[in-house]
């Protein structure tokens, strides 16, 4: 097949072909645009699949063999559009199609078909009853590819294996497709399903769930229906864009004006019950990355942070806070560098306080 003659029917073929490659070789991305080779990102580092160039006029017919109308309407009118995709080898992708200098490209990030354990993530135990809360808000937050996703669906796959419950997911795209075992699971995906993540959350509240994930409180409209439905009775799980627990805490009480704030910083102490931040590593010895985790959990003192605004405080109450199952980025990157999972340059290079990770290295008192 050569990709300069792409039609319709042999699209899909051609991009199948591109992400069979991806999943074997255990790449976690693919980036595709015309008028240059298909890239990839392999154990986190970018690099071309192969000298062979797409043609520009080839991702044109990729692309519109991929999209359906309101998707290709939506990328006309906003200049991007997620997707979900399965390749006829049965993998799951999400996809994103943008423009770049008028041009059209896609970034395709693969799902694994089976959620990893708690065990295989390294995620502390104390992570694990958070999937048993019977109400609640729990935030996963980290930079884009830190593996948010990767840990909420954990949480839901432990829910969904232990308790008999109705999870009700929002996404955009749908990336993990749960299979019912203990639980009955309803997957809702935006602009398919419903047209935005809050009105979907307050629809939600009609439809009998106890457990909601919302893929990303991506404004304060989403977050006020997802404190609604915390504060009724639900577990939300939820993922923001920041680098640590902290700033999930101020991102957001920030994202609503500045006479709301107070409220909001007390409705978010009653119902926040622990903040996952994370960040991905090379793995040292084998393949892949490791999940540095920092862990917030809310106990009485720390809601009382939250509530007076003293979110300067947080950090202190999570170094801390060990015996409550906390840990902060700096504990758990040495605690994986004394495991020799991952040099300790790059624990070093990363830690908020590096002299501070040399004295946890000497000390033995890194997470573990």
């Amino acid at each position: 097949m050569t990709h300069a003659s792409l039609s319709p029917a042999n699209a899909h073929a051609a991009l199948d072909a591109l992400l069979a490659t991806v999943v074997d070789k255990q790449a976690s991305d693919l980036h595709l645009a015309g008028g240059r080779p298909p890239y990839w990102r392999l154990h986190g580092a970018v690099a071309p699949m192969s000298a062979t160039v797409w043609p520009h006029a080839a991702m044109h017919e990729l692309l519109t063999a991929l999209l359906a109308a309101g998707q290709q309407r939506d990328l006309a009118d906003k200049g991007s559009v997620d997707l979900g995709y399965t390749s006829r080898a049965g993998e799951r992708f999400r996809i994103n199609v943008f423009r770049s200098l008028g041009e059209l490209a896609l970034a395709a990030r693969h799902l694994p078909a089976r959620c990893a354990s708690f065990t295989e993530l390294r995620l502390p135990e104390s992570l694990r009853d958070l999937a048993h809360l019977a109400s609640g808000l729990v935030l996963v937050t980290g930079i884009t590819g830190s593996g948010k996703s990767t840990t909420l669906a954990t949480l839901i796959n432990e829910i969904n294996s232990t308790m008999p419950a109705h999870i009700l997911t929002i996404e955009d795209p749908v990336e993990f497709v749960h299979r019912p075992a203990q639980a009955i699971i309803t997957h809702r995906e935006l602009h398919t399903d419903v047209p935005d993540f809050a009105g979907a959350v307050r629809a939600a509240l009609r439809e009998d769930p106890d457990v909601i994930l919302v893929g990303e409180l991506r404004d304060n409209d989403t977050m006020r229906a997802a404190l609604m439905a915390a504060e009724t009775g639900h577990l939300v799980l939820s993922t923001l864009h920041t680098a640590d627990a902290t700033g999930a805490v101020e991102r957001f009480v920030g994202a609503f004006p500045g006479q709301e704030q107070s409220v909001v910083r007390h409705r978010l102490s009653l119902v926040l019950k622990a903040v996952i931040a994370q960040q991905l590593l090379p793995a040292v010895g084998r393949a892949g990355r490791v999940a540095a985790v920092e862990v917030l959990q809310v106990t009485p003192a720390v809601a009382n942070l939250i509530a007076s605004g003293r979110t300067a405080q947080i950090y202190s109450a999570i170094e801390s806070g060990r015996d409550s199952g906390m840990q902060t980025f700096d504990q758990a990157l040495a605690g994986l560098a004394r495991d020799h999972l991952i040099a300790v340059d790059d624990g070093r290079r990363l830690a908020r306080d590096p002299l501070g990770f040399d004295r946890l290295l000497r000390n033995g008192r890194g997470a573990g």
